[in-house]
């Protein structure tokens, strides 16, 4: 009777971690959504690729304290190494480094759009829950 208990109560933490893990997601995918549409109501060219620029730095910011953190394992600072490669890629591809020719001012809404679907369809590399709380939390505390 123990053991389908704790079968049991093992089957349910593993649900609810899978769950959290995916309203951290979400919560991950909605912060670039919401960077997204505030570049959109904007006007000025240079103030969408400074919004988008900032957004891409705290992210950076809030992704490097993730990494130096002791509560995060060595699977997940690879995890966090992948994703700010890819957050460098597109900070890079709109500032017309690193070999990218820069987003066209005409193009910034598109390329938040981008951003966006990019987050969306990425398998969100290898990641803890832990790891995806930390982020949140952090990124919230920045931005």
């Amino acid at each position: 009777m123990l053991r389908r208990i704790g079968m049991y109560l093992a089957a349910v933490a593993l649900v609810m971690a899978f769950g959290g893990r995916a309203q951290a997601q979400d919560k991950l995918k909605n912060h670039f959504s919401d960077v997204a549409n505030k570049v959109k109501a904007m006007e000025d060219p240079s103030a969408k690729r400074e919004v988008l620029n900032e957004s891409l730095n705290k992210m950076q910011s809030a992704l490097s304290t993730v990494q130096g953190s002791p509560l995060v394992s060595k699977n997940d600072k690879e995890g966090i190494a992948q994703f700010k490669v890819t957050l460098q890629d597109k900070q890079d591809e709109l500032a017309g480094l690193n070999g990218y020719a820069g987003v066209p001012d005409a193009q910034l809404n598109d390329f938040a759009d981008y951003i966006v679907q990019d987050m969306e369809q990425a398998e969100t590399v290898t990641i803890s829950l832990v790891a995806l709380l930390l982020i949140i939390l952090i990124a919230v505390l920045i931005l």
